[in-house]
């Protein structure tokens, strides 16, 4: 049995249009005199493309058709001639005047669509039509969920599937900061892996057509519990409520055990612990002279265990320095901080020195002593204000100044370097030639100078007020 709608069915349709006319239900015979002009094409062949799923119509317009048929085919298939239709995809169907429309566009129908003219030099027409589809992900593995030892290699993998070829992105979720790029690759190699590499990892897939497409794979790192500590040193005083806090990272199961200067502690009616997800704390009520001490906190799990260390002290803190580094005067510098005391402070040991450097080399000066009787300021129940006017110091100099307190339970340790800088004299000499010159010239350099000299001007007639 022949099949029609393959290679044979051309060459009946080009004998049959010398014969006869399909119009309306019926053939005709054409009338006996030829054509006097030849078919012409008015369409142009066209690259088309096209979603999936949508509707496309291709042109096939010709002039001065006659009596011949038009066919379109694509491949040897034959799909419609004239408007007869010859495919049995109800999909096709033959709209206007010989155009060929598609619904519901297959990947399977991308291809080369011939709108051909059944005389006898077989003229054609081709439309090319690519079907576009959006990127679909599928990760691996399948249920999204990768679970590590610390210090290996992960690898996570995505494949995509799209025309175009979709391009695939990794990122970190953050809830605080946001999603964080990391590679445009299918895979992601992470090495040498750790607490902070757990999380969530999303991989999206976009080639352009409809939406962006993402899915998750949640990353779990198994290791031996990671402490840290809220505070290492913790201030305490008589009679004070006292909390310490110790935060388990990566494993919020780890059981928790306090020790004092090696001593397991247990609970009692002063002393309590209490875990939070991942925070564990240990309150101790109306210290006494006998919780002063090193603490420990001890987290054990299946892989290990770890310990931290805090010290309670009734000493005072260390001295936070708040004072601008540049002075406001030419020969002297007002050194104000803060430290954390319960007990009132006994004696403040103030030094400073010189710090002679240029370019090349730094080379510090003598220490000057002070020992001052403490006249501060309580800003609350725990901390102290105070501030000292150091003078005779040299103009346009570098300085560095340590502070250290004392207060019943003994001396703190010594404060952390503060640099400080006495004003050039040639300051206001620099300004006013700035200005002058600023209005003689008429730029427009007004609202820079005021962001840059005013702060100089306030260090200079608002200094900070020796207590």
């Amino acid at each position: 049995m022949i099949n029609y709608t393959k290679g044979y069915w051309p060459l009946v349709l080009y004998l049959f249009s010398f014969a006869i006319t399909y119009i309306d239900g019926s053939f005709i015979l054409p009338e006996n005199d030829p054509p006097t002009t030849a078919p012409k094409f008015l369409s142009r062949g066209h690259l088309y493309k096209v979603i999936v799923g949508e509707t496309i119509e291709l042109p096939c317009k010709v002039q001065n058709l006659g009596s011949f048929v038009l066919l379109w085919r694509k491949g040897s298939s034959v799909l419609t001639a004239g408007h007869l239709k010859i495919t049995r995809d109800q999909r096709f169907k033959i709209v206007g005047d010989y155009n060929l429309q598609i619904n519901g566009v297959k990947t399977q129908d991308a291809g080369d669509y011939i709108c051909q003219l059944g005389d006898q030099e077989n003229r054609d027409q081709v439309h090319t039509v690519e079907i576009l589809v959006p990127p679909t992900l599928r990760a691996l593995p399948h249920n999204g969920q990768v679970t590590a030892r610390k210090g290996s290699t992960v690898t996570l993998e995505c494949k995509a599937s799209g025309n175009p070829v979709p391009t695939i992105f990794w990122f970190k979720k953050d809830v605080f900061s946001g999603p964080t790029h990391l590679s445009d690759s299918s895979t992601l190699i992470l090495e040498n892996v750790d607490r902070h590499h757990a999380g969530t990892y999303q991989c999206s897939a976009d080639n352009g057509v409809k939406d962006r497409v993402s899915m998750d794979i949640q990353l779990t790192i198994l290791s031996p519990p990671e402490i840290t500590v809220e505070k290492s040193w913790v201030h305490a005083a008589e009679g004070y409520d006292v909390e310490l806090v110790c935060i388990v990272h990566g494993d919020v199961n780890s059981e928790m055990l306090w020790y004092q200067n090696s001593f397991l502690l247990d609970p009692t009616d002063r002393r309590s612990m209490y875990p939070r997800d991942d925070r564990y704390s240990l309150i101790i009520r109306n210290f006494q002279p006998t919780d002063f001490g090193n603490y420990s906190c001890v987290a054990d799990n299946a892989l290990g265990r770890t310990k931290k260390y805090i010290e309670v002290s009734g000493r005072p803190g260390p001295a936070d320095f708040i004072s601008p580094a540049l002075s406001g005067f030419l020969d002297h510098y007002n050194l104000t901080w803060t430290i954390e005391s319960i007990p009132p402070l006994e004696e403040i040991k103030l030094l400073y020195r010189r710090l002679l450097m240029n370019e090349t080399y730094q080379h510090p000066g003598k220490w000057h002593e002070y020992h001052i009787k403490p006249t501060p300021i309580r800003t609350d129940g725990s901390h102290f204000l105070m501030s000292y006017l150091v003078k005779n110091l040299e103009h346009n100099a570098v300085y560095e100044a340590i502070v250290q307190a004392k207060n019943k339970y003994g001396w703190n340790e010594i404060s952390d370097i503060h640099q400080f800088y006495t004003r050039n004299h040639d300051l206001l000499l620099d300004i006013d030639m700035e200005y002058k010159m600023g209005i003689s010239s008429n730029i427009r350099i007004y609202p820079t100078l005021c962001g840059i000299l005013l702060p100089a001007f306030m260090l200079v007639f608002y200094p900070f007020v020796n207590v």
